[in-house]
């Protein structure tokens, strides 16, 4: 008996999927049968992806949001493509491109049409990530000329610090008795 699944990707911890869960729930998929990553679509190497590749059978049907959502890198998704299609036997269904629904149009015009498309939008995901990252170092730049700094804030060691160092690499400072000695720095008493 075939199974029904979903797969949804967002690109970081902080973004937000709920488009995409509204859309497979539409779908009626079971909530047990829809993977979420959150991370790059760079490559294939996500563990819920993995998990449900694993878990898929011939006949089943995989439903996904857009192109984008299943990866960004264009051969890795034209690759990933056809394992799932031709080596697992399922259909994929992407939401927002009717075009590519593998249920429909088997014979070899529907298949042509659908390897075009495929191919179109898997390089539009890849040019997309691209664009991303360019924008992404173009903001950091602009930010870093305007004077923000990025990373942790810096952190002001005590005037003491140099005192500690020395007495540490004296060896008189043991880890039980570290406490005290930064306390007597801290008085001048040292």
């Amino acid at each position: 008996m075939s199974a029904t699944y979903g797969y949804i990707r967002v690109s970081s911890r902080d973004q937000n999927e709920d488009r995409q869960v509204i859309a497979l729930e539409e779908q009626e998929i079971p909530k047990q049968n829809i993977f979420m990553d959150k991370q790059s679509g760079k490559d294939f190497e996500r563990p819920q992806y993995k998990r449900m590749v694993c878990r898929l059978k011939k006949d089943d049907l995989l439903y996904i949001h857009s192109i984008d959502r299943l990866g960004r890198n264009y051969e890795e998704i034209l690759e990933q493509w056809r394992i799932l299609t031709k080596e697992k036997g399922i259909d994929i269904v992407v939401l927002d491109m009717p075009l590519l629904d593998t249920r429909r149009g088997k014979d070899l015009m529907g298949t042509f049409l659908s390897d075009i498309v495929l191919q179109v939008l898997s390089f539009v995901a890849e040019n997309e990530r691209s664009n991303i990252r360019k924008r992404q170092a173009e903001g950091i730049a602009a930010a870093k000329a305007r004077g923000i700094r990025f990373g942790r804030p810096e952190i002001q060691v005590p005037e003491y610090f140099g005192q500690v160092v020395t007495a540490w690499e004296k060896k008189e400072i043991l880890p039980q008795r570290s406490q005290c000695v930064l306390d007597k720095l801290e008085r001048g008493s040292v």
